[in-house]
């Protein structure tokens, strides 16, 4: 996959999940078995959806990026994000906090975490 491609994805999946996060958590959270039952865990969703959205703008800001030493610098910021999303997941569903659908999270970070390494070795 080029860049401009794999790129303009990415951000559109963070792009959706910052959006959700922001404006339904209390419809998205039950889905990964985490229960919103206050204003504060409300608003950490919401805080969350910061994160998030900073990614989707870097990946839809730089995806004309040429091939060369800057381009693998962001693979590889994008592959450890990534990979902190498996091991925070993985972590979520161990404990017990995630069930269901949460069991997705790990899976979806770890689909992103291989798609970001191949374009980290392609340039």
């Amino acid at each position: 996959m080029n860049n401009k491609t794999f790129l303009t994805t990415h951000g559109i999946i963070y792009s959706i999940f910052a959006l959700a996060l922001f404006f339904i958590p209390a419809v998205i959270w039950p889905m990964y078995g985490i229960e919103l039952n206050d204003k504060y865990a409300y608003f950490l969703s919401q805080h969350t959806s910061i994160f998030l959205g900073g990614i989707a703008a870097v990946s839809l800001l730089l995806r004309e990026i040429e091939p060369g030493h800057i381009a693998k610098k962001l693979f590889q910021a994008l592959l450890i994000s990534n990979l902190l999303g498996v091991l925070i997941t993985l972590y979520a569903g161990a404990k017990g906090l995630f069930v269901g659908f949460g069991w997705s999270d790990p899976v979806f970070f770890t689909l992103l975490s291989i798609l970001s390494y191949y374009q980290f070795k392609k340039q």
